[in-house]
């Protein structure tokens, strides 16, 4: 990913927060059908290794899986809007998106045994019904798992770098990036919200 030193992120803390918040993921790895990528939720393990370890599943009809080679990356989006340069109220200004992203690379590792494949799963579902206010029960003694074990392909990712891209209008003078945040802040979708968030944490830290 470019990423110029303004916009660069790298306390693991805040990054591995924001894998956390922004969980469903893009995947990419070079394979036998060549460069390929899904859509998936990926966790973070974030005590094992230097950087963590990511996990996951995808259904065996997928032949991402199939002959993995090389480092595999996983892509984490997070908020993103079109600035204006009318907002700036400057000459020589042009339109730009500012975005949070972090991308995170590593060895891809193949999870098919049955306790490796549950334990993933197990993970899975504390992850997303722990939140919840009725949590949906993961019966693993019910007869349908062993069909759907048998459908799916577990994996892991030892991470060896990160990157993180917090792209907030901080290559602009403090004047003009408090009017981005003004202009955000009146419209009414998520995205604009949280990237004024973002722009005025950054702006006050």
């Amino acid at each position: 990913m470019y990423v110029p030193a303004t916009f660069r992120e790298s306390d693991p803390t805040k990054l591995r927060a924001f894998m956390r918040e922004n969980s469903f993921a893009t995947l990419v790895t070079q394979g036998e059908e060549g460069l390929t990528a899904s859509h998936l939720p990926l966790l973070l393990d974030a005590e094992v290794g230097p950087h963590g370890r990511l996990f996951g599943h995808m259904a065996r009809a997928n032949r991402q899986w199939r002959g993995v080679s090389g480092e595999a990356m996983a892509v984490f989006a997070g908020p993103h809007v079109y600035v204006s340069p009318s907002w700036y109220e400057a000459e020589g200004t042009v339109p730009t998106w500012n975005y949070v992203a972090v991308h995170a690379y590593g060895t891809f590792e193949i999870v098919e045994d049955r306790e490796g494949l549950l334990d993933i799963l197990r993970r899975s579902v504390l992850a997303y019904e722990s939140p919840r206010p009725k949590p949906w029960t993961f019966d693993e003694s019910h007869p349908a798992i062993e069909g759907m074990l048998k459908a799916i392909v577990g994996f892991r990712i030892e991470i060896s770098r990160i990157e993180g891209k917090w792209k907030l209008n901080q290559n602009h003078p403090e004047e003009r990036r408090r009017k981005v945040v003004g202009a955000l802040e009146v419209r009414a979708d998520k995205d604009s919200q949280e990237i004024a968030r973002l722009m005025r944490e950054s702006l006050e830290g």
